[in-house]
């Protein structure tokens, strides 16, 4: 089982490098790899396991998090306000298509991996289309919007070695972009 001892933070090199796609079809480890990520989602999110394992809830987490640099996420995502479930373990995800409107949480991003609240607006698109595989190898074809594309969106960047923060305009922290939808 992860705990938040296995996930790297902020500062580690894993961090801030692109991570390796991975060769299909999935090795058992990466299976297994998978399959602990979304484990550790399920458990952060569970008030009892979370107290006893002190885990930090979170709705995705990437492969490099946990210190392996390779394509893979997991996202469990119970509920996205709209009565929508996503449970997702993907490899290779790829943005294909994206809106122009960008789109905003009010309260800002956190991150399992940056233990201090970094005030700013995060700005991303608001629609993406993503195109990944399943732990089985099969295709999966995502539209999303609003507060499930910034999920996915924000662990799609950690692959790609680019952190929630990094999107902070430094000048201007808090002020939304023109036309941009507050999710």
């Amino acid at each position: 089982m992860l705990t938040m001892k296995d996930i790297i933070r902020d500062g580690h090199p894993t961090l801030r490098e692109k991570a390796n796609e991975v060769k299909l079809p999935l090795s058992n480890e990466d299976k297994e790899t998978l399959k602990a990520m979304r484990e550790f989602l399920i458990n952060s999110q569970d008030d009892e396991i979370s107290k006893r394992y002190g885990l930090r809830s979170g709705v995705g987490l990437a492969a490099p998090q946990i210190n392996v640099a390779k394509r893979m996420i997991a996202v469990y995502l119970p509920d996205d306000g709209n009565g929508k479930s996503y449970d997702y373990m993907l490899v290779n995800p790829k943005i294909m298509s994206h809106s122009i409107q960008e789109a905003y949480l009010p309260t800002g991003e956190g991150c399992l991996s940056v233990d201090e609240n970094i005030p700013g607006l995060v700005h991303r698109h608001h629609r993406v289309t993503i195109k990944a595989k399943d732990i089985d190898g099969n295709d999966i074809n995502l539209r999303l919007k609003g507060y499930p594309a910034i999920v996915f969106q924000h662990e799609i960047d950690h692959l790609n070695g680019v952190m929630f923060y990094d999107h902070i305009d430094k000048d201007h922290p808090l002020q939304p972009h023109p036309d941009a939808v507050e999710v």
